[in-house]
């Protein structure tokens, strides 16, 4: 019998991509087409397969935070699955379609075609923030939602785009929080600034560094690297020449980590800070008895301050048997928001639940998740960490 569904609802959905190809000749979407005509097509009492997309890093150096995100959401799903959900009378099967984006704009933007190509009825995606701003326009489109778990970088959500979402705080609250701590609580003065030349990195550190000099400080160096790069030390050379109280990096784990290892084996005693992409435990294991000398923020709540952190954090790890990164109770929160507003919609159509998604309000285990007219969300936090065995352990929550 499955069998049988199945290959109906095949047909189904190919006529209806015929039929959406012909609608968008005419200038309109057709988003959705194939699986309103599954819906149509099958009985009550059978399952439509409904795809949700998830786009990250599986390969390349921050594969494990693209994993991490990839596994948070495929619990949802799964719990789902396992609760069972019937949209507009029909048992709903969710599928998630995991792709691989390489932290990488030209793969992203591939892989954003491929799912909407796909025809999944959402994006938890991507990763980085170099990657959801040029695959945000494909998801545009098509009218597709977009929810991005960790991409911080504001431009993410100022295009002027109905799809894209985020679930976390952004560079333009963590830039400021981490110059705060550093002209404030560290007291310093004269500060350098070094990023990965990414989207994300740069934009991280412009953030911070108009921020430093509002509180009356001194940017004594601004450098550049890449996000491949490997040895820093030329320009931990010439930052050391300059004598800073503190030292930004703007990337990611897989170079903070080299960062901050070779800053400490010039002699440089600078306190380094460190943003969201930086934030991990896999950072101490990078860096060494170097981690001790960072400070990172993530750019929202610590799991140990969520109200339902540690269930989560148990369920996870039991099924997947490793811990938790950083982001993955944000991707899981992101599927719970979309089915929250296929229920709202009545529908499983991707323009339909675009619809439903400006008046999202929903407890998940972040928190409270309710979207501002760009996309971004009305509560925000960041939450500051230093190092205690190269272990993660929070300093301060800031609310924004």
């Amino acid at each position: 019998m499955r069998v049988k569904f199945a290959y109906a609802v095949s047909i189904a959905a190919a006529v209806a991509m015929l039929t959406a190809c012909g609608k968008k000749q005419d200038g309109e979407a057709g988003a959705g087409a194939s699986a309103t005509a599954a819906a149509s097509a099958a009985p009550a009492s059978e399952a439509i397969v409904v795809k949700i997309g998830h786009a990250a890093p599986l390969t390349g150096g921050i594969a494990h935070l693209g994993k991490d995100n990839e596994n948070g959401a495929r619990l949802a799903v799964e719990e789902i699955n396992a609760q069972g959900l019937t949209i507009d009378g029909h048992k709903i099967d969710l599928q998630l379609d995991a792709q691989d984006d390489a932290a990488d704009p030209k793969a992203g933007t591939a892989v954003a075609q491929k799912l909407v190509d796909d025809h999944v009825v959402a994006v938890v995606g991507h990763l980085n923030s170099g990657v959801s701003i040029p695959a945000s326009k494909i998801y545009s489109d098509a009218s597709i939602v977009q929810i991005s778990p960790s991409s911080t970088n504001p431009a993410y959500t100022q295009q002027g785009f109905k799809t894209t979402y985020r679930v976390v705080a952004t560079d333009a609250q963590q830039g400021p929080a981490l110059a705060n701590y550093a002209t404030k609580a560290l007291g310093a003065k004269r500060i350098a600034v070094v990023d990965d030349a990414t989207a994300y990195g740069k934009g991280l550190a412009e953030e911070f560094a108009k921020t430093v000099e509002a509180n009356g400080a001194k940017i004594v160096a601004r450098e550049a690297t890449n996000d491949r790069a490997t040895d820093f030390r030329a320009i931990l050379t010439k930052i050391k020449s300059v004598h800073p109280d503190a030292i930004m990096f703007g990337g990611m784990d897989a170079t903070g980590g080299p960062f901050a290892k070779q800053a400490a084996a010039l002699g440089i005693r600078a306190k380094i800070l460190g943003g969201d992409g930086v934030c991990t435990d896999k950072v101490g294991e990078l860096a060494g008895p170097a981690v001790q000398n960072l400070v990172c923020s993530e750019a929202g709540l610590a799991l140990s301050k969520m109200d339902r952190g540690a269930d989560f954090e148990k369920k996870y790890v039991d099924r997947f048997h490793t811990p938790v990164q950083i982001y993955a109770p944000f991707t899981y929160d992101a599927v719970y928001v979309i089915v929250d507003a296929m229920k709202r919609a009545n529908s499983i159509e991707a323009p339909k639940v675009l619809a439903a998604m400006p008046s999202t309000d929903y407890n998940g285990v972040i928190g409270r998740i309710a979207f501002d007219d760009k996309g971004d969300l009305k509560e925000g936090a960041i939450t500051l960490y230093d190092f205690k065995d190269g272990k993660k352990a929070v300093l301060d929550v800031v609310k924004m």
